[in-house]
């Protein structure tokens, strides 16, 4: 078996192909970040042999998707390998410094040592991608209203002493057009026209994110509706997790998604002291959505609020039972999207 590494770039992809068996480096090959250049990466890999070809891609989202999609299309197999993964295999390499080569080199030797069966298979989805930058759009549009919202509430606090503004008000269109109303009864100095134009902002970005929320919302009842169905799962958070998992195929056991998302403890056990530490690496989009779904089904799920009560019984914190529930759910995440049909009742996923 032939393991290609890659160090993706925006202008260049740099390619170094290895031998899975005595881990000799085979060839390297730069090419444009194009599809003349995937042309070109594919052609040169078919010319290495005919044996069995695996491409191993430095996890880099927007700077590797487009040569994978275009492998995918064609039939190659991919992994993905984190980048942590790759800087350690280059500090442990003999040949010094860093650059593309010595990237990719890293990359392929990295897939090998820990096993390109245990690494994330690379899945093309399309239905997945779109929901995956909608909600991704939507926090964007998020991010920027609140942004706004900050400044527009610095120039509330200088120009008026009487209004107290609660939180989470300049959400929500009454008080919006209250403020409006009073804004234009004063004199039109500067800081009154830019409030005045930062509130048209928000209701602007209010509607359009209000009417996303409603298009992720059809997106995931077409996509997972057993994912709706889940106590505590929204819209958005299903979103999150379809998006961020980009198909839970690619994760053959459960135990693959939960230490991509970094939920599943690392044993850092000596001698006869046996305990695990927190992983803080991780897809933390990932760790976030399921941080989110923990949260909620501890507080509306009667079941999940007794094992939470439990863990906290046997001497954990409460951020502590978050973190063990939180691997309980990347496999009751895992197998509803998988194998919903035999997904257990919540009560026993968590026995």
């Amino acid at each position: 078996m032939i393991v290609i590494g890659s160090d993706p770039h925006k202008q260049t992809h740099t390619l170094v192909a290895v031998d899975a068996a005595t881990g000799e480096r085979l060839g390297c090959e730069t090419v444009a970040a194009t599809i003349a250049g995937c042309e070109r990466a594919l052609g040169w890999a078919r010319g290495l042999g005919d044996g069995e070809r695996v491409w191993a891609i430095e996890d880099c989202r927007h700077v590797s998707g487009r040569l994978e999609r275009w492998l995918l299309a064609r039939g190659e197999r991919i992994v993905r390998v984190a980048p942590t993964l790759m800087a350690g295999a280059r500090r442990s390499a003999r040949e010094r410094g860093k650059s593309d080569p010595i990237d990719a080199l890293a990359v392929a030797r990295a897939a090998l040592r820990e096993g390109i069966e245990r690494l994330p298979a690379a899945h093309l989805d399309d239905d997945a991608l779109e929901i995956r930058l909608l909600l991704d759009h939507h926090d964007d549009l998020v991010a920027d209203r609140s942004d706004e919202q900050r400044r527009l509430r610095w120039h509330l606090h200088d120009l008026f002493d009487d209004i107290d503004v609660p939180a989470g008000a300049l959400d929500r269109q009454v008080w919006l057009e209250r403020l409006a109303r009073r804004l234009a009864r004063c004199e039109q100095t500067a800081r009154v026209r830019i409030a005045r134009e930062q509130i048209r902002s928000i209701k602007q970005r209010t509607r359009r994110i209000r009417e996303l929320e409603r298009e992720i919302e059809l997106l995931v009842a077409g996509y997972a509706p057993q994912l709706l169905a889940e106590t505590g799962c929204g819209p958005l958070t299903a979103a999150k997790l379809i998006g961020e998992i980009a198909g839970a195929q690619r994760f053959a056991p459960d135990a693959q998604l939960a230490r991509a998302a970094g939920v599943a403890p690392i044993p850092v056990s000596s001698g006869r002291r046996d305990r695990h530490r927190l992983d803080r690496g991780g897809n933390r989009q990932l760790n976030l959505a399921l941080h989110r779904l923990a949260v909620n089904k501890g507080r509306h799920c009667p079941q999940t609020a007794d094992y939470l009560a439990r863990k906290q019984a046997e001497g954990k914190t409460r951020m502590e039972a978050l973190r063990c529930l939180k691997r309980h759910l990347a496999r009751r995440v895992h197998t509803l999207l998988t194998d919903p049909a035999n997904a257990p009742t919540p009560a026993l996923a968590l026995t």
